[in-house]
């Protein structure tokens, strides 16, 4: 991974899991010029017309956020469907804001717009070194640096349960636990929820709205099957 607090896992684990992540200026003596929020605004409603799997803004939230609902119902169902509208109708401020896409034609599509709009924003594309480079040969443009993680220590690919690990490093804020993790997939083993039901309650919890939820569930369908 190139950002995103470590996303665990193999290089072709993120072959449907590309973040594009938009960051401003601090400041003008920074560099910072023109309406910063505005070009956000244009960022995010570029990535709508794309079918993104999430849309985040770190300040508000994700498409999918936790319910008031005190039932314990109130995470499931036809509640979890994603509200773009709502993200891009709550960005208030400039910060850092990110598009999930889960298909290769979709973000290098985004990508390569991105670049022909030359919004002046700093745009990191966060997923396995080859896709990012993908992308950006797609757009026509050269990475100017890269920050490559070299994983976790004393986690070695045939760990145990390490689909809980891989569940979990999926929010920036690492606001999943382990422990919710495993517990979404004990219910998944145990046929009491559905990959996709799970993968959607888990989003909710994704403080910056990067959780991506066609991956989760590709990882929840293997526990489900068994696959270690």
């Amino acid at each position: 991974m190139t950002n995103t607090l470590h996303r665990y896992g193999k290089s072709d684990s993120f072959v449907d899991d590309y973040i594009v992540f938009s960051l401003p200026a601090k400041s003008k003596a920074a560099g910072q010029t023109g309406d910063a929020l505005a070009a956000q605004k244009r960022f995010m409603a570029i990535a709508a017309e794309f079918k993104p799997a999430s849309l985040g803004d770190a300040l508000h939230g994700g498409s999918l956020r936790p319910t008031r609902s005190r039932s314990i119902f109130g995470h499931w169902g036809k509640r979890n469907k994603p509200n773009f509208k709502r993200v891009l109708e709550g960005m208030s401020k400039a910060g850092t804001i990110a598009a999930v896409f889960d298909n290769r034609a979709a973000a290098e599509g985004f990508v390569k717009r991105i670049a022909e709009e030359n919004l002046g924003l700093s745009v990191n594309i966060s997923s396995s070194i080859v896709n990012a480079k993908n992308a950006c040969d797609h757009a026509g443009i050269k990475r100017h640096s890269i920050a490559y993680s070299l994983g976790f220590e004393d986690v070695g690919d045939n760990t145990p349960g390490k689909q809980a690990i891989m569940l979990s490093t999926m929010c920036g804020h690492g606001m999943l636990s382990i422990n919710f993790a495993q517990k979404m997939m004990s219910f998944v083993r145990e046929n009491r929820r559905t990959p996709k039901e799970a993968a959607e309650a888990m989003a909710r919890f994704c403080s910056c709205g990067i959780f991506n939820t066609t991956r989760a569930k590709r990882i929840l369908e293997d526990v489900r099957i068994g696959v270690k």
